[in-house]
């Protein structure tokens, strides 16, 4: 029996039972002709996931005749599964109520974000019609911008006084637990309404109640302010594994908490973001983006590399008297100008990493330069004599020419290999360095202008040593 069902043609039918296809069991459910009350049993029994996976199979009409069927609840839970632009489109579908009543349900901190990309129309008469309560959060963290880690808090925490007993605590807790998921840490405030510390729910449940609340605090618990920028505390951030951290205002006052969740969905953003930078594109860039403002945005970044590109060509056309006396030359250009480009984009990365902590001084920005190039320099000869080395057999057996001629050849090829590398160690880090100190986003040295810098470094290298070595001294 167990063969029989191992076999190759039941492994499509073992797959099925494991995977059931619950969109096109969703799908025909919602086309069927059945009561509404019969609908929403059906639709219940399946995860919210399930039918956030299903909801864009269906036709607008369809989609609509779901949000009909299904209470405001079900659908911010589905809603939690959608992307932000589908979460737009199903926002602008559903009637103002109903849209209204979703902000109401939906965590604070992801209703903010969705706000955020709606019309400023819709989302002034939205925002005026919420419940007051959610209203003041909503508004508090929409102030503040994208770039500050204010925007990704979320107002969904418990906050009580120190001064409390352990009784009144727990009766505490059980009032605002009903109104917030964000239990495993309670935070504690001073009689100023200041931020004091927190203390963890295992350790409130487990406290005597003659013991101290202000005694069982941890108020060396890590915390940050609204206004700072996110690439400043994202690094720090992350060394924690807290379930979340409080959010302060200038007054030391708590506004809210960055869960978990939050950092990653933040850390995932900046390194998309980081990424985009390196490619030299917009990182606003979209699919639904117009032809003109994604050709607006990239163009200038081009027109400085075909500058630097034609820089390139026009050094190798200096050389164009090596080049027609060792035309071998030219077989070996790309490899020298890829390793280059290569060794200063891993330097580029690793120098972006460590400028994202603020407190870097001078000196270790110092180590870092030193650093990099001493790793391409015992790369680089590392390298360079294993690739001369194969280069020597290569233009020997391939090409024809003398072993002396051979190894000289490959040793300029190796020799130029090690400078290329050494210095593209040390391009990749400097202008990192440099548009800092010019306090423009590092980021912004992206890949392709490290990569097309030292092509024309290789260039100059490899030919320069050639018409030096092999042509002057060597008269090959």
């Amino acid at each position: 029996m167990i063969k029989n069902i191992l076999h190759p043609e039941n492994k499509v039918d073992v797959i099925q039972k494991v995977h059931p296809d619950y969109d096109r069991k969703i799908l025909s459910i919602i086309r069927s002709a059945a009561s509404p009350k019969v609908l929403r049993d059906e639709l219940l029994q399946f995860h919210a996931s399930s039918i956030a996976d299903a909801l864009f199979d269906l036709e607008p009409f369809e989609r609509e005749k779901l949000y009909k069927l299904l209470d405001t609840a079900r659908l911010a839970n589905i809603f939690e599964y959608l992307d932000e632009k589908e979460q737009v489109e199903c926002l602008n579908e559903v009637h103002i109520r109903k849209a209204i009543a979703l902000l109401n349900e939906m965590e604070p901190s992801a209703a903010a974000s969705l706000l955020r990309l709606i019309s400023k129309t819709k989302k002034d008469i939205i925002i005026e019609l919420l419940e007051p309560e959610r209203r003041r959060e909503l508004n508090l963290i929409i102030s503040y911008s994208d770039d500050l880690i204010g925007s990704d808090m979320t107002t969904d925490f418990i906050e009580i006084s120190k001064d409390l007993s352990i009784a009144d605590a727990m009766r505490q807790l059980r009032l605002q637990a009903k109104d917030n998921d964000n239990i495993s840490i309670i935070y504690l405030k001073d009689a100023s309404d200041q931020y004091y510390g927190v203390i963890r729910i295992a350790d409130l449940f487990g406290a005597r109640l003659n013991d101290n609340l202000e005694e069982l605090a941890e108020t060396n618990f890590p915390f940050v302010y609204a206004t700072e920028p996110v690439e400043s505390v994202l690094d720090d951030l992350k060394e924690y594994s807290e379930d979340s951290i409080p959010v302060l205002n200038n007054e030391n006052r708590l506004l809210g908490i960055v869960t978990s969740q939050d950092l990653l969905k933040v850390f995932d953003r900046e390194s998309g973001e980081d990424y985009m930078r390196f490619a030299a594109v917009s990182a606003e860039e979209d699919l639904e983006e117009t032809l003109f403002e994604s050709v607006k945005k990239r163009l200038p970044w081009l027109c400085l590399l075909l500058g630097l590109a034609l820089g390139v060509s026009a050094v190798v056309s200096m050389f164009e008297t090596v080049v027609a006396s060792l035309t071998i030359l030219m077989a070996f250009q790309s490899l020298i100008l890829d390793m280059a480009g290569n060794v200063g984009t891993q330097s580029l990365s690793v120098t972006i990493r460590v400028l994202a902590d603020p407190d870097l001084t001078t000196k270790d920005r110092l180590n870092l330069v030193f650093k990099e190039v001493r790793t391409g320099f015992v790369n680089g000869i590392i390298l360079g004599l294993a690739s001369g080395l194969i280069c020597a057999f290569f233009i020997h057996y391939a090409d024809g020419f003398e072993w002396m001629a051979s190894f000289s050849i490959a040793g300029c090829i190796s020799l130029s290999m090690i400078i290329s590398m050494v210095i593209s160690s040390f391009t990749g880090t400097g202008i990192p360095i440099f548009f800092q100190a010019l306090h423009i986003d590092p980021a912004a040295a992206s890949g392709p202008l490290i990569t097309t810098l030292n092509d024309l470094i290789g260039v100059v290298t490899y030919y320069s040593l050639c018409w030096l070595i092999l042509i002057q001294i060597l008269h090959i």
